[in-house]
């Protein structure tokens, strides 16, 4: 459930923050709720990391298979693209 936060800041922060977020396709809204997420989360190495929440949203999306030697297929990728 989300709840409405006002908060007081500098003008001057609020646009670059606003610029921040729109570059990024996000809101200003989303943008401090993952910040304030990622900080207050406790007993997590993404806590105490400088992680962006764009990086921590993005982790665990590509399951590589223990089966899958991805050094292989990427050694294999070089010699084509250079042969």
């Amino acid at each position: 459930m989300d709840t409405k936060l006002t908060l007081k800041m500098n003008h001057n922060v609020i646009v670059k923050a606003k610029q921040y977020a729109k570059g990024r396709n996000t809101s200003l809204s989303r943008l401090i709720e993952n910040y304030l997420q990622s900080i207050t989360e406790k007993g997590t190495a993404i806590a105490s990391s400088n992680i962006s929440p764009l990086v921590k949203s993005l982790s665990g999306i590509i399951d590589l298979s223990h089966e899958n030697d991805y050094k292989k297929d990427y050694a294999t990728h070089l010699v084509k693209k250079y042969n």
